[in-house]
C-alpha cells in the first residue's frame, strides 16, 4: 500500500509540473530569439589580406597596428573595437561594412532579420549594419544607438555624397554648416555631406537613429569620419 501511495504521489507531481509548463507557454512565456551574430573579423581580415598579397608585417605598417594585435585578431583571439576596424579598413581600402559581412553569401538583395543584424560597439554607442551580404554596395545603412549626451566630437565631419538621418528614439541635434536641426522620433534630415556637420544626443537617455551614408566616391569611407578613432574604445 505504501509503495502504491508513493507512486501516486510521483504521478501527481509530474502531472502538476506538466500543467504548469502548459500554463507558462499559454501565459506568453516563449523562447528568446537567437542573439545577433558576432562580427567575424578574423575571417574577413585573413581573406582581405590574402587577396592583396600582404603579409601581417606589411599590413601592420600600413595600418599602424602591432603585428601581435593583427595576429590575435586574425586568429579570433581578441575582439577589435570599431577604431581598430577603421584602421584596418583604411589600410585595406575597403568600407568598414566589409567586416560586418560575417562570411555571408553575396547577393543582389540584402534581407536582414532584426535578430540577425551584426553590430559593433564604439565609445558612445553601437553600430548595426543593415546591408550585410549585399554585393557592390553604393550606400551604407546603419542603426546607430547613441549613449546619453554622446556627440561626434569637436571637429566637423566632411565627406562626399549625401547623408540621411531618421530619428527613431530620443532627441538628436544635427548641426549642418551654420544651421541646427532638432530631430525627434519620426523626424528626418537629408543633406549634402560635403557641408561640415556634427551630431549630438542632447538627452540623458540613449537615442536611436537610422543613418544612411551615400558616398559619391567609392574610395571615400564616410563611416570613418563619423566614428573617429579618438571617439572609440577597445572592448
Amino acid at each position: 500500500m505504501a509503495e502504491k501511495s508513493r507512486s501516486s504521489c510521483v504521478r501527481a507531481v509530474a502531472a502538476k509540473r506538466s500543467r504548469q509548463r502548459v500554463v507558462s507557454v499559454n501565459a506568453g512565456v516563449v523562447p528568446q530569439p537567437a542573439s545577433n551574430p558576432e562580427v567575424n573579423v578574423g575571417l574577413a581580415l585573413r581573406s582581405l589580406r590574402a587577396k592583396r598579397g600582404l603579409s601581417i608585417r606589411a599590413l601592420a605598417e600600413k595600418s599602424g597596428l602591432a603585428v601581435n594585435t593583427l595576429s590575435l585578431i586574425q586568429n579570433n583571439k581578441t575582439s577589435p573595437s570599431v577604431a581598430t576596424l577603421q584602421q584596418l579598413s583604411s589600410a585595406l581600402a575597403v568600407p568598414i561594412t566589409t567586416f560586418f559581412e560575417n562570411g555571408s553569401h553575396k547577393s543582389r538583395v540584402a534581407y536582414v532579420k532584426a535578430s540577425q543584424r551584426v553590430s559593433a560597439a564604439f565609445a558612445h554607442g553601437t553600430l548595426e549594419d543593415l546591408s550585410a551580404g549585399l554585393s557592390d554596395r553604393t550606400i551604407e545603412p546603419f542603426v546607430v544607438t547613441m549613449k546619453p549626451n554622446a556627440n561626434s566630437g569637436t571637429q566637423p565631419i566632411v565627406h562626399t555624397g549625401q547623408e540621411f538621418v531618421f530619428c527613431l528614439e530620443g532627441r538628436v541635434v544635427y548641426s549642418v554648416e551654420d544651421r541646427t536641426y532638432l530631430l525627434e522620433p519620426g523626424d528626418s534630415l537629408l543633406f549634402e555631406s560635403h557641408l561640415p556637420h556634427r551630431w549630438q544626443n542632447i538627452e540623458a537617455i540613449p537615442a536611436r537613429a537610422i543613418l544612411v551614408l551615400c558616398p559619391a566616391d567609392s574610395r571615400d569611407q564616410p563611416t570613418q569620419h563619423h566614428f573617429l578613432p579618438e571617439m572609440l574604445q577597445e572592448k
